[in-house]
């Protein structure tokens, strides 16, 4: 079955005119598993949107429950308040690697990327806003809500917490060595160089207290490769 062809099972994502792939289709795919993959291994993501007919495009960071993807932000943003009902297209990329070729219309690069499509949506109960946010610090970071200092009324106040819930959605891939064709017996080293996205050795705050050490679910997590 080709992969954007869509099981009666519910497990790809509609394929529409905004969504379908106009070239390179083998690297595409629309099943939700494809897509969530990417979305969680990212660490960041980009929110476009347009405003008064100016687009933009805002970095922050993203979680994701099941088919809902939320993001946060300043209160005081202007564009977090203009943006709430529009629709908005929020994308994820890792680079995995350069791939050198023989020539230079050949090279490329190996990576994982994701673009989903949704109205954004603005949480406004502070009850709300402060369960999310305790979501995606724990998603994050396993255990930590409960070891940090209470978010007080000020700061949860300003900050605010959207989310879109996925209507399409589209991930696409390379993971290959360098695609040559005739041009592989030319005389040059040609392969991959790999880039990969991972913790480094923890560092700690300068005024740190002393006898507080990572805590172990940290070091589980530095050790885990999640961002890989």
């Amino acid at each position: 079955m080709p992969r954007s062809a869509q099981p009666t099972d519910g497990s790809t994502y509609p394929v529409t005119a905004r969504s379908r792939a106009r070239r390179l289709h083998k690297r595409v795919a629309y099943e939700r598993d494809a897509v969530h993959a990417v979305l969680d291994a990212a660490p960041i993501c980009h929110v476009g949107y347009v405003i008064d007919g100016q687009p933009y495009v805002t970095p922050t960071i993203h979680w994701r429950e099941g088919e809902r993807v939320y993001w946060h932000g300043s209160a005081a943003s202007r564009f977090l308040r203009q943006v709430e009902g529009e629709r908005v297209c929020l994308t994820v990329s890792l680079m995995d690697g350069y791939v050198l070729a023989r020539s230079a219309f050949n090279h490329s690069v190996n990576y994982r990327s994701a673009m989903v499509f949704g109205r954004a949506r603005l949480l406004e109960e502070p009850d709300a806003v402060a369960e999310a946010l305790r979501r995606f610090t724990d998603g994050l970071f396993p255990g930590r809500w409960e070891r940090l200092r209470p978010m007080t009324p000020q700061e949860l106040k300003a900050t605010s917490v959207l989310f879109l819930d996925i209507e399409e959605a589209t991930a696409k891939t390379r993971d290959a060595p360098p695609g040559d064709g005739d041009e592989a017996d030319h005389p040059v080293w040609a392969g991959v160089l790999p880039l990969e996205t991972r913790f480094a050795p923890a560092c700690p705050a300068p005024d740190l207290s002393a006898g507080l050490d990572l805590p172990e679910e940290l070091v589980h997590l530095m050790s885990s490769g999640r961002l890989r």
